[in-house]
């Protein structure tokens, strides 16, 4: 029996071919969980944003970016967090804003940090962190007895209120 030359070669095809494969399917495994990782954290609140996992991964993320930190706490069980959420959702220009301009992390329970309960603990409510680790208590929604909730019916003043933390945040920098 005689060895043939194509054996060899063709051996070796077949072992790169099913390498080359191998890898393939690794790094779209990887891909997938990163953006099944994402829409996880995202909650409903936008699946094109980068959402971080919790306060301490946000944190992190603000001090080796350029971006200040827009943190939304809410509960899943509140109908106010959720009619905030679908407008949220639905407004093109503050989801562009969240994906290109903040670090994004919506929490449905308490950080432990006091300083985002300025005014109390209710949901929803959305602050903003900038650049020296500190909540701008000066950013605020519109009304007096809940000082950083929005409501469906806000979404401008919270595009402004985004505007505003971002001329800020790069201004202090």
């Amino acid at each position: 029996m005689t060895r043939s030359s194509k054996g060899p070669a063709t051996m070796l095809y077949w072992v790169l071919l099913a390498l080359f494969i191998t890898s393939y399917a690794a790094d779209r495994g990887k891909e997938n969980k990163t953006v099944k990782n994402q829409s996880q954290f995202s909650r409903g609140w936008g699946p094109n944003i980068k959402w971080m996992k919790n306060y301490t991964v946000a944190l992190d993320a603000l001090k080796q970016t350029l971006k200040p930190l827009m943190v939304i706490h809410h509960l899943d069980s509140c109908p106010y967090s959720q009619a905030l959420k679908k407008v949220f959702v639905a407004d093109e220009t503050i989801q562009k804003m969240a994906k290109d301009s903040f670090i994004m992390l919506n929490v449905v329970e308490e950080t432990g940090d006091a300083n985002l309960a300025a005014d109390g603990y209710y949901v929803p409510r959305i602050l903003f962190i900038d650049a020296g680790l500190k909540v701008r208590v000066d950013i605020r929604g519109k009304y007096s007895s809940r000082l950083y909730t929005y409501s469906p019916d806000d979404m401008e003043l919270l595009a402004e209120n985004m505007k505003k933390v971002k001329a800020l945040f790069h201004n202090e920098l």
